[in-house]
């Protein structure tokens, strides 16, 4: 016999509790692999949102075109109005699911996405 749960709730049927990936709160306390992971895999939603905006809290940066994220791996060697360029750490998403070094890479500022504030 199915039970059906009904105000107020007994201990069989706990209230609903808020989902843990809604709470704003936990992204600061998560890893980088799994904002990675959130970001990828969850498109379109407030945790794809909160990731972005975590991600960009740690130095991370979103390159439109490359579709990942970017993050200075030491100072730019050349900076001006349009981008910068030097060595900087990349989430590789497509082959290794890892942060790999690109040097002499020139981010193009056109490219960056502006859009998540980072606070």
């Amino acid at each position: 016999a199915a039970s059906s749960c009904s105000p107020p709730a007994s201990p069989a049927c706990p209230p609903p509790q808020k989902p843990l990936f809604d709470n704003p709160g936990i992204f600061d306390k998560l890893d980088q692999d799994t904002l990675f992971f959130i970001f990828y895999f969850q498109t379109g939603t407030l945790q794809q949102y909160l990731a972005a905006r975590e991600l960009k809290r740690q130095g991370w940066r979103f390159h439109k075109k490359y579709l990942t994220w970017f993050q200075r791996h030491e100072e730019p060697v050349e900076t001006g109005h349009q981008g910068e360029r030097g060595t900087y750490v990349y989430f590789d998403y497509e082959t290794g699911w890892c942060q790999r070094i690109k040097s002499d890479f020139t981010f193009d500022y056109f490219f960056l996405e502006d859009e998540v504030p980072a606070s």
